[in-house]
């Protein structure tokens, strides 16, 4: 990262209807000490967190990140965000990025300090890593357990599973993993053999002419990039859906992508060994998409 930014919040009540929050939020040095000792994100990982990307200064999805925000917020008990103080606070952090070129914008919300009285709120705004390579000539993938049954959400909502939460060692060991079988990343299943999500990303298949992913009821994170993508893929003509994916079905697709706000769309060409196939130009206009400003 060759530059960063960096704005504290004073969290807005939800239903604080003022106009203009610039009061409520200052930008700070992002290399210097913030958080006390006592905060509870880095003690706990006690926290919610959206990551936006930027595309020559204009943040993409920000409503559909701030209604995912506040539906992580809702499920781990935080005060739920005041979406138009934050949607302001992100307008502050794009204009500080550079006028081209891709960058990142990250918004967390902590519980705050332990026995505090508020939450603790800030975002931030970096360089975005360059994906060219994971776009362009695709990832392998290889598949590891969540060690838990497809309907464990709905037996134990207090798992938290489909919030976005800072509590992200199982995502990055599950990377780490992937990268000591030789694989670039990883796609989750269930113990009971149905696909989840990667640790950092959705999943999309194609069946013929069908782009599929699998259905929310696994506490799948609702990915606001493969949303985006579906609106878009039906506006072509093209059928989507929402399905229970068996795990044998992934090496039966016809062409598969891990999709995020960040990473965009990389085709994946290889699944536990298995090669994938890969349509080059369908992914090309997939990311052109991606790359345009979205709202």
């Amino acid at each position: 990262m060759t530059w960063r930014f960096a704005l504290v919040l004073d969290p807005a009540a939800s239903d604080d209807s003022r106009d203009d929050f610039g009061g409520t939020f200052r930008a700070i040095d992002p290399s210097a000490p913030a958080l006390s000792v006592g905060e509870l994100s880095t003690q706990r990982g006690d926290g919610i967190f959206e990551s936006i990307g930027v595309v020559d200064r204009h943040a993409q999805e920000v409503q559909a990140h701030l209604d995912r925000l506040a539906h992580s917020a809702r499920l781990c008990d935080l005060p739920v965000p005041n979406a138009r103080q934050w949607a302001q606070a992100v307008a502050v952090a794009a204009g500080h990025c550079p006028p081209t070129g891709e960058a990142v914008i990250k918004l967390i919300l902590s519980r705050g300090v332990e026995h505090g009285p508020a939450p603790t709120a800030w975002v931030t705004a970096a360089e975005a890593p360059d994906n060219t390579r994971a776009r362009e000539q695709g990832i392998r993938v290889v598949t590891l357990d969540r060690g838990y049954a497809i309907d464990a959400p709905a037996k134990a909502p207090w798992l938290l599973l489909g919030a976005k939460t800072l509590s992200y060692a199982v995502n990055m060991a599950a990377l780490r993993e992937a990268r000591r079988r030789g694989a670039d990343d990883a796609i989750f299943v269930s113990s009971d053999g149905f696909v989840l999500e990667a640790p950092t990303a959705s999943l999309i298949l194609r069946v013929a002419d069908r782009f599929i992913t699998p259905a929310p009821n696994g506490g799948i994170l609702h990915g606001t990039t493969q949303l985006s993508l579906f609106e878009e893929l039906a506006g072509r003509g093209f059928d989507t859906a929402y399905e229970t994916i068996p795990v044998g079905a992934l090496t039966r697709a016809d062409a598969a992508w891990l999709v995020s706000s960040v990473r965009l769309a990389a085709p994946v060409i290889a699944i536990d060994g298995a090669p994938v196939p890969h349509d080059a130009e369908l992914t090309a206009s997939f990311n052109r998409y991606l790359l345009s400003p979205r709202d």
